[in-house]
């Protein structure tokens, strides 16, 4: 799940002029092993691990991005960014991480995203066709049981979920990253605990808007933005927050996350439909080895994704203390640490890490 402001967001935004490259350092001093960074051979060798991936759908052939990062024979993360509608930007800071442990990553821009094709036909975004066009996608990357980890984060780790409840047999392990398994919990954690955390007037005002389906008045994203989103979406200053989550935000597909998301992160709105949607009961269905990852000031419940790894049969908790629905950036050391040593467990033989 995002949020959508990226025209209010812009005017936060810091500019940034263009610099020139830095020149390659005299010596090399990159300790990646040599085989992590060769491409040679690779079908996408001639574009740095960029490709598109013709899916097919209901509505015909349409084309999705990805960019594989790095080599590894058993270690393979292709990322599910959230929104709907979102990009794969908010995981570049995963650069900084993953290359380092030797961990091979895909970036994956979803159909109706930035980087893919956007067709117009709103019958498009329902969660059974994005499952599908995951299939299509690990299939097309040649990922399979003994290298394929799925990450979803927020509405990715739904589409993480159900994909995992038709295809676990193709997985390795799943990581299910700040998203519950209910979205009625959801709204209920926003209307029970988050929205008495306000003060009383802001909350009052912000009832009244939605009460009055005034989503696009300017005041509704005045009131969440230094009241919600940068308490409990990404713990910093809006003029610090990272250039990836900003470009993501400003490149969001409004049409997809309306339509399934309704109008902003504080509770799913409207007649968005994922309004309904609840795997919980589910949970003990997917076998594979699996991590839930929640922060102390998540937009989600993060009591509610520590009970789902109980009801995982091989799940565990990773659990960021100072971390909000962006846990990668505003606790990075902890989400970075418990994600890799997660993949890595997996790798070596540990069903339950």
């Amino acid at each position: 799940m995002k949020v959508m402001f990226s025209a209010l967001l812009l005017g936060f935004s810091v500019l940034q002029g263009c610099s020139a490259p830095a020149e390659a350092p005299a010596t090399a001093t990159n300790t990646t092993a040599p085989s992590y960074l060769d491409s040679s051979g690779r079908e996408d060798e001639l574009s740095g691990g960029a490709r598109m991936i013709q899916i097919t759908t209901p509505k015909g052939a349409f084309n999705v991005w990805t960019k594989r990062v790095g080599n590894s024979p058993t270690m393979k993360v292709l990322l599910l960014h959230g929104g709907p509608g979102g990009t794969h930007e908010a995981f570049e800071c995963f650069d900084s991480y993953l290359p380092k442990e030797g961990i091979e990553y895909y970036y994956y821009d979803q159909l109706g995203s930035h980087y893919s094709d956007q067709p117009q036909d709103t019958s498009l975004w329902n969660t059974a066709r994005f499952v599908e066009e995951v299939e299509q996608v690990r299939q097309a990357l040649h990922l399979d049981k003994d290298n394929f980890y799925l990450l979803g984060h927020s509405w990715g780790g739904i589409l993480a979920m159900e994909y995992a409840l038709k295809y676990q047999q193709h997985l390795k392990g799943l990581i299910i990253s700040n998203m519950m398994s209910s979205v009625p919990a959801y709204n209920a954690y926003a209307e029970e605990v988050l929205g008495p955390q306000m003060d009383p007037q802001v909350l009052a005002e912000l009832k009244q808007i939605e009460a009055n389906g005034d989503f696009y008045n300017p005041r509704y994203m005045e009131l969440l933005l230094p009241n919600f989103y940068t308490k409990h979406a990404l713990r910093m200053p809006i003029e610090r927050w990272p250039d990836p989550v900003n470009r993501m935000f400003n490149h969001m597909n409004q049409t997809v996350y309306v339509q399934m998301q309704g109008h902003s992160e504080f509770g799913i709105t409207g007649n968005a439909s994922l309004k309904n949607w609840d795997r919980s009961a589910d949970l003990p269905k997917i076998t594979v080895p699996t991590l839930t990852i929640g922060g102390q000031h998540d937009t989600m419940d993060p009591e509610h994704m520590k009970w789902m790894a109980g009801q995982l049969p091989k799940g565990s908790y990773l659990h960021c203390p100072s971390g909000s629905h962006m846990a990668m950036y505003d606790d990075q050391k902890t989400y970075f640490s418990g994600l890799t040593k997660f993949i890595k467990a997996v790798d070596e033989g540990s069903e339950k890490p």
